[in-house]
């Protein structure tokens, strides 16, 4: 799978993501396509339109007539990537689709003046597959249309990007610097065997587990770590380690610090530099105390007043030695620059 994988999926329900409209779905729900698990399949299921899918499927058409559907994106951004998967669909997935992107503030969405700019053209996609298509569009877009010809089947469709927020966000004043649906992004870790470090920074609370960053057991004198791009380089005045869920598993301590690469050339965001981002990140040498290690108890939301007078673009979670967290907020202020 391409490397634009390991950024969020933007259409996914679980930030938020919705379908608007499709022009058919005859065999199965649209609202299938955004859902976070991966697609699954029960032979020999049958409902009253026949074998049931988990996807998008519409009935039989001829050609030039072909299905649409429009989806909200939950974190609206840049697209750097999508995944059109077909997992299931042998006989009844479609030749060729194509994916648009467009942005508009109307919150029922695109309308017939909408001007949409091709993300993914037309292109042929194979059966029980996961169709991967690099897209090179620098263009914040809030919805896609995935269109497919001229029927047939899709389990899932991934929309994997860098988040964009809304400018309005930044000018309130104090947000979490670390969330993802701000522009926050994990740029590193060093483990991320039970759970996505992703997790930390996603919106809303975590509901199990599963939806927070758990590591493997160490069995080294090491401990885990993952780094945080900030959404903007800001100050941070409070500090949120969340280890709700983790019970028996949660790690024994914590500890923050901080850089500032705001005048490195690597500080550009975008997901090409993001590989040398990572390595500045990592071994740089001027990383700064923001806290220092501190106790923490399983299934407990701490909070920790900070000195917001040092600048960040980037922050470091130290865990020891490993264990699970299911949300870091880093709450704070963004500077003029940032």
């Amino acid at each position: 799978m391409s490397d634009f994988t390991r950024l969020p999926d933007l259409a996914s329900r679980r930030f938020g993501g919705s379908v608007l409209r499709a022009t058919d779905e005859f065999f199965a729900a649209s609202e299938n396509l955004i859902r976070p698990e991966p697609p699954s399949f029960t032979p020999q299921t049958f409902g009253p339109k026949g074998q049931v899918y988990d996807g998008w499927e519409t009935r039989r058409h001829r050609e030039p007539e072909h299905d649409c559907a429009i989806i909200r994106l939950g974190l609206p951004g840049v697209v750097r990537g999508i995944v059109v998967d077909t997992a299931y669909f042998i006989g009844n997935y479609p030749p060729e689709i194509s994916v648009e992107g467009c942005e508009t503030s109307r919150s029922d969405g695109p309308h017939d003046s909408t001007a949409w700019t091709p993300l993914v053209p037309r292109s042929a996609v194979d059966g029980d597959a996961q169709n991967a298509f690099r897209v090179d569009v620098d263009r914040r877009v809030t919805h896609v249309r995935l269109c497919i010809y001229p029927d047939g089947g899709v389990a899932r469709l991934r929309v994997h990007g860098e988040v964009i927020p809304d400018p309005l966000a930044f000018a309130l004043g104090v947000l979490d610097l670390a969330a993802l649906e701000n522009g926050g992004l994990v740029v590193a870790a060093s483990d991320a065997f039970f759970g996505s470090p992703q997790n930390l920074i996603a919106p809303g609370p975590a509901r199990t587990m599963g939806e927070g960053w758990e590591t493997r057991r160490r069995r080294d004198e090491g401990n885990d770590w993952v780094v945080v791009r900030l959404a903007a380089r800001g100050e941070i005045r409070l500090v949120e380690i969340d280890t709700t869920n983790f019970l028996g598993n949660a790690p024994e301590a914590a500890a923050l610090s901080l850089a500032d690469l705001a005048d490195s050339p690597l500080a550009d965001p975008s997901a090409e530099s993001a590989s040398g981002l990572v390595t500045e990140a990592v071994g740089a040498t001027g990383w700064a105390v923001l806290l220092p290690r501190t106790p923490l108890q399983p299934d407990t939301r701490h909070r920790f007043l900070i000195d917001g007078t040092k600048r960040a673009t980037h922050v470091r979670l130290d865990s020891f030695p490993d264990g699970g967290i299911a949300r870091l907020r880093l709450w704070g202020s963004a500077t003029a620059r940032g």
